[in-house]
Formats: C-alpha cells, sequence, structure tokens
C-alpha cells in the first residue's frame, strides 16, 4: 500500500512518547498501550538465564580442571612413593661403598644424583632433620636418649620427603633430650 505525503505514520518512541513520521506529537490520537514492557522483561529474563548459564559451565570448567590436575597429581604422588625405596637403597649402597673402587662409587652417584635430580624436578623435596626440635608432624621417632629438655632430632635413620609442601614420607628419627 503507498501513502500519500499528508498521511501520518504514528509510534511509541523509547521514552513512552508519541511520535510520527513527520515529526509531530499528537494528542488527538488515543495512546496505544506498550508491548514492548512484556518483551523486555522476557528479554530481561533471558539475559539473566544466559548469564546464570553460562556462570555455572565456567564454575564447572573449572571443577573439571582442578580434579583433572588432582588426579595427575595422585598419580604422580603414588609414583614417587614407589621410587623412595630407590633412593633409599642408592643411599645405602653409597655409604657401603666407602672402600669400594672408585668406578663403582662414581657410577653409583651419578645414578643417585640423576634420579633425585628428576624426582625434584617433579616437587620432591627432603626434609631437614639433624640438629632441628623434633616436630611430630614431619619426623617419625623410632629411638630416644634420656633426658629433660626439648627434644632434638640427633640422627636421621631414614630420609623423609616432601611433595609440593605436603610430606609424603615422615623422616625416622632418633631423638635426644
Amino acid at each position: 500500500m503507498t501513502r500519500s505525503p499528508d498521511e501520518r505514520e504514528d509510534w511509541v518512541t523509547p521514552e513512552g512518547g508519541e511520535g510520527s513520521a513527520t515529526g509531530e506529537s499528537s494528542a488527538a490520537e488515543p495512546e496505544a498501550a506498550p508491548e514492548s514492557d512484556p518483551l523486555e522483561r522476557e528479554r530481561d529474563e533471558l539475559r539473566a538465564l544466559a548469564q546464570q548459564v553460562q556462570a555455572d559451565f565456567e564454575n564447572y570448567r573449572k571443577r573439571v580442571l582442578r580434579e583433572q590436575t588432582a588426579v595427575v597429581e595422585r598419580a604422580n604422588e603414588s609414583l614417587l612413593v614407589a621410587l623412595l625405596p630407590v633412593l633409599d637403597s642408592c643411599e645405602l649402597a653409597l655409604s657401603a661403598l666407602d672402600d669400594a673402587d672408585e668406578k663403582a662409587r662414581k657410577g653409583v652417584e651419578l645414578v643417585y644424583a640423576e634420579l633425585l635430580g628428576a624426582l625434584e624436578k617433579a616437587g620432591l623435596e627432603r626434609i631437614d632433620t639433624d640438629g632441628k626440635p623434633f616436630d611430630p608432624n614431619v619426623h617419625e621417632a623410632v629411638l630416644q636418649d634420656g633426658g629433660d629438655g626439648d627434644p632434638v632430632v640427633a640422627e636421621t635413620m631414614r630420609t623423609g620427603y616432601r611433595l609440593k609442601g605436603r610430606v609424603l614420607r615422615p623422616a625416622m628419627v632418633k631423638v635426644t633430650r
């Protein structure tokens, strides 16, 4: 349908007032109920729902990433626990090779150093013991000399290790007072 230039087209402005294609305002025409209110409410509800779904998905993604990281760390932890007796054996071999052939001793030292270096890269660290105050969180007392005073670690029977700050195996120690 073609309109003549003198016909007007009325509409509701975003501010809620009336306007026309000719730029005139008509007070004689009845006000039409704005239909944008229910649509705006529905839009706002859908926007809020979309934001909630997006936030839920982001939280899910972060939780899954944390869980996957924890699984990998537990797998690494079990491998490191399995390798601790190998470290103990290397330490015993080094102490037994005091008077042995220099080449044999050097070979065991190299293997021990490489193994220890690889495990340290994975986050393994030794627990300091000798001369330190006894701490039941990181030390396991297997022998004790009598006396008065605070307990102090006198000798390390077996080295203890931490993995990324958490005790993997407590140090087995002799305590004196």
